[in-house]
C-alpha cells in the first residue's frame, strides 16, 4: 500500500457527515443572526437565527457563547459555498414532540412558558415543540382576556397529539378541574354543621356573600351576617377579606354549605333577661314602624315592641305621626318574654303627668312583625 499524502490523511481525519444527521459541535463564532459549529466535518456548521427559534428578534449572542457545546441536526452538507446547514430548533422539536407522544400516553402533567397568546387560545413551547390550548380548555371559568397568560409558566395535559397535521392540543382546564373536585372530596370529609372555619369573601351580593373554603363556596345570607338587621351586605365585606364563619347546614348531595356569623355564644338573647327585666329602664332606637307599633332594637339582634297605645297618653293615631326611623327613644319595660323572645315597651309609663298605669295588655297578635 502506498503511502497517503498528508491532504489524503487529513480527509480521513474528518468525519463523514450526511442530511438528516445529529451532530454535535462547539461553538467557534457567534454573530446575532447566525451560530458557526466545528462540527468536526471538512466544513463548519452554520446555524441561522430561522434555525435556531421561532423568536426571530432573538439576538444570539445573548443565548449562545463561544466555547459552547450544542446538538444540532444536518438539513444541507454543502449549501453551495462549502458549508453545513444545521437547525437547532427542529431538533428541538423533534425531541419535544417526542416528549408530548410520551406524555399524553402516561397523562403526565407538563408545565411550560406561554409564548404567543391567540384569539381563540395559547401557543405553549415544550422543548422547542409547540402546544395549542384552546380558550374553552384554558380554565375551568370564562377567560375573557387570555393576554395574561403571555409569558407566564402554567401546567397542561396532552389529550390530542398529530404532528403530522401540527395538531398537538394541550387542556389546563382537566387539571383545575381535578384539582378543585379533590378539594371538594377533602373538605366535605372533614367539616360538618356546627363547625367553625376560615373562608374568603369571593364574592358579595344583594342578598349575601359567598364565602370560598377552599374546596367549595358556602352562602353567608344576609339574614345570617348579625344578630342584629344588615341593609347592605356590600357596605360591610368586601372581597378578599378572610371571616371566621359556622356552618349552619351542610347538602353533600347538592354541594351546598350554609354559613352563619350568628355563633351561638354570642347570642344577645343569653343575657337579655338581666337587662330587660321588666320595669327597667332602656334606649333604644327605631328600627322600622307599622300602624299597630314601632319595633325599636335594642342591641343588635334585640327588639322591643313599643305598641301605638304606649307611645303617649295623648291620642297616637300611627306611629309614624310622632316617630321616626333611627330616633333614639327611651322606654320602660313592661313585659319580657325570653321563651318567645319578645318584649313590650311603654313611653308614656315615662311621663311627667302620668296619672294611670301603663296599659300592659297588648294584643297577643300585635306583637308579631
Amino acid at each position: 500500500m502506498s503511502e497517503m499524502t498528508f491532504d489524503q490523511m487529513l480527509d480521513e481525519s474528518f468525519k463523514t457527515i450526511h442530511n438528516g444527521e445529529v451532530v454535535e459541535g462547539t461553538v467557534i463564532d457567534v454573530k446575532p443572526d447566525e451560530i458557526i459549529l466545528n462540527i468536526g466535518g471538512k466544513s463548519d456548521g452554520i446555524i441561522t437565527r430561522q434555525e435556531y427559534s421561532n423568536d426571530n428578534s432573538v439576538d444570539l449572542t445573548e443565548v449562545v457563547h463561544v466555547g459552547d457545546t450544542m446538538e444540532a441536526k444536518v438539513m444541507k452538507v454543502n449549501d453551495g459555498d462549502g458549508q453545513t446547514l444545521l437547525t437547532y430548533k427542529r431538533l428541538a422539536a423533534e425531541k419535544g414532540n417526542k416528549k408530548l407522544e410520551e406524555a399524553m400516553e402516561t397523562g403526565e402533567v407538563l408545565k411550560a412558558p406561554v409564548v404567543q397568546v391567540l384569539k381563540g387560545g395559547l401557543i405553549a413551547d415544550v422543548e422547542g415543540a409547540r402546544v395549542f390550548i384552546p380558550a374553552s380548555l384554558v380554565s375551568d371559568t370564562y377567560e375573557k382576556n387570555l393576554d395574561k397568560y403571555n409569558g407566564q409558566e402554567i401546567e397542561f395535559v396532552i389529550t390530542e397529539f398529530n404532528p403530522r397535521r401540527r395538531r398537538i392540543i394541550g387542556n389546563r382546564k382537566q387539571i383545575l378541574v381535578t384539582e378543585k373536585q379533590k378539594l371538594h372530596d377533602e373538605l366535605f370529609s372533614r367539616i360538618q354543621a356546627g363547625d367553625v372555619v376560615e373562608g374568603t369573601v369571593k364574592n358579595v351580593t344583594d342578598f349575601g356573600a359567598f364565602i370560598d373554603l377552599g374546596g367549595a363556596d358556602g352562602l353567608l345570607h344576609i339574614s345570617e351576617m348579625s344578630w342584629g338587621h344588615v341593609e347592605n351586605p356590600k357596605k360591610v365585606f368586601k372581597v378578599g377579606e378572610n371571616l371566621k364563619v359556622l356552618i349552619k347546614s351542610i347538602n353533600p348531595e347538592s354541594g351546598k354549605i350554609a354559613l352563619s356569623l350568628k355563633f351561638p355564644d354570642s347570642n344577645p338573647w343569653l343575657t337579655a333577661a338581666d337587662k330587660y327585666q321588666k320595669d327597667a329602664v332602656v334606649s333604644g332606637k327605631v328600627a322600622r314602624m307599622t300602624d299597630f307599633g314601632a319595633f325599636v332594637e335594642l342591641e343588635p339582634g334585640v327588639d322591643a315592641l313599643l305598641h301605638v297605645s304606649q307611645i303617649s297618653h295623648n291620642h297616637v293615631d300611627k306611629p309614624s305621626d310622632v316617630l321616626q326611623i333611627g330616633q333614639e327613644i327611651e322606654a320602660k319595660v313592661v313585659e319580657f318574654n325570653g321563651e318567645d323572645r319578645k318584649i313590650s315597651l311603654s313611653m308614656k309609663a315615662l311621663e311627667n303627668n302620668s296619672q294611670e298605669p301603663a296599659d300592659e295588655s297588648v294584643e297577643e297578635d300585635s306583637t308579631e312583625e
